[in-house]
């Protein structure tokens, strides 16, 4: 039953999935609409919204693709991809294949997002070199990890709540990741993930006679770069010495950070150490770069997309349609189900706003204020919105990009085992959120 459901899935996801630029295309003209139909804005009010609000997230864009570069370079290190290797070795078969790279993208996706996707992505081309399974099936259970980003330890609503000067000090204050984060609720809700998430993809996986597999010769590596060891500058690109002084420099300012002020993560923190870390076990300046050019194709569509989405955040933000709709979802919501209710607002906002921290901006005011006038825990209810977001990326592709991109799949190829989880996690999260 559970394996004809998913056949029924995928079926319709690839039929009736478009690319995800087709897909913004598409979200872009639902969300003219409905701030003219619903809140009576007049079109040249959404023209003015969308074009000013295009250009509103580039520095947001940039750290997304930081993100993403880095946590590549980091995964293709030789020290990671050597790990991968006998990480995937220990399986031999498709089941086998499927449950381990569930885990590792889960445990990835839980530490940093960026770098559970890439890891994730690369770990499942190893497997497919190594073990005859389903390509697709491989790819989703690696994407599947995402899940849990949000609740991890680089999730952009909580940390945001926790750093000095966020919107809302003034309000609720710094809220401690020790209430977010690494709250009871939070850490239960991710192990019983860690638990379902991967049983569900071994279940989806499909009879012989319906598994589409990669020809292995598609997966093979590009040779290093050859040098011209007469060239003194040739010599100096490839010399390890470089590397490992600016991966040093690198590590002393992170102990400082960490150790000696004691800072918090963010972003840009992350960024910087997964970039220094690269840096350090690359060596070579010359590996480095090969990496960071390989690694940049997987950004192409969050550079060309997230000025969309940025777009449309204008347009439901100055329109009033995310107030609107999240006040509604408030309005029957009590003390106990506001985390509840928050939870499938923000699943659906982020349909348009695939970004936590966009969607923070807009959504998390309304929340607040929420919680305050029911008296309800304030760190469950931000919870909500953070698992929100990151519980409907099963169904919006825009994440999907960098995963696709390593795989050498499209969106459509996979989007049909994620909607399973959507349902199956979707029931977890909101039992979690309510009663644990």
């Amino acid at each position: 039953m559970f394996k004809f459901v998913t056949r029924q899935s995928v079926k319709l996801v690839e039929r009736y999935l478009p690319d995800p630029y087709i897909f913004v295309a598409l979200l872009t003209f639902i969300a003219a609409a409905a701030a003219m139909l619903i809140e009576g804005q007049a079109p040249v009010e959404v023209l003015r919204a969308w074009g000013g609000g295009f250009w509103g997230l580039m520095v947001f864009t940039l750290q997304m693709v930081m993100v993403l570069l880095t946590g590549y370079m980091l995964a293709s290190t030789p020290p990671v991809k050597a790990l991968l290797r006998r990480l995937a070795g220990l399986v031999s078969s498709a089941g086998g294949a499927i449950l381990l790279v569930t885990y590792v993208s889960l445990m990835a996706s839980w530490i940093n997002w960026g770098f559970g996707l890439v890891v994730g992505a690369l770990f499942a081309k190893e497997l497919a070199r190594q073990v005859r399974v389903d390509y697709r099936l491989l790819v989703a259970s690696a994407y599947s990890g995402f899940l849990v980003w949000h609740g991890g330890l680089a999730g952009s609503v909580p940390l945001a709540i926790a750093t000095e000067g966020h919107f809302a000090q003034a309000q609720i204050g710094l809220v401690s990741t020790a209430d977010t984060i690494f709250s009871t609720f939070n850490l239960l809700l991710v192990a019983a993930l860690f638990v379902v998430v991967p049983l569900v993809n071994r279940l989806m996986l499909p009879d012989e006679k319906d598994s589409i597999y990669v020809d292995r010769a598609k997966l093979t590596e590009a040779e290093p770069t050859k040098i011209d060891a007469t060239r003194p500058a040739d010599r100096l690109e490839d010399a390890k010495l470089i590397g490992w002084l600016l991966g040093a420099a690198g590590l002393a300012y992170m102990f400082d950070y960490y150790v000696v002020q004691g800072g918090a993560l963010n972003l840009n923190i992350i960024n910087f150490s997964f970039l220094f870390l690269a840096i350090l076990l690359h060596g070579s300046p010359r590996r480095f770069l090969d990496s960071l050019n390989e690694g940049i194709r997987g950004a192409a569509g969050i550079v060309i997309q997230f000025p969309f989405y940025a777009g449309i955040a204008a347009i439901m933000t100055s329109s009033g349609l995310v107030a609107s709709f999240s006040n509604a979802i408030v309005s029957i919501a009590s003390a106990e189900t506001l985390p509840f209710w928050t939870f499938l607002s923000a699943g659906v906002v982020n349909m348009f706003i695939p970004s936590g921290g966009g969607q923070w901006a807009v959504q998390g005011p309304i929340v607040i204020a929420a919680a305050e006038a029911l008296n309800t825990d304030v760190a469950r209810a931000v919870m909500g919105v953070a698992w929100g977001d990151a519980w409907t990326n099963m169904l919006q592709p825009f994440w999907a990009l960098p995963v696709l991109a390593i795989a050498g799949l499209k969106a459509k190829d996979i989007m049909g085992f994620c909607l399973i989880q959507l349902f199956v996690s979707g029931v977890m999260i909101a039992v979690g959120l309510t009663w644990f």
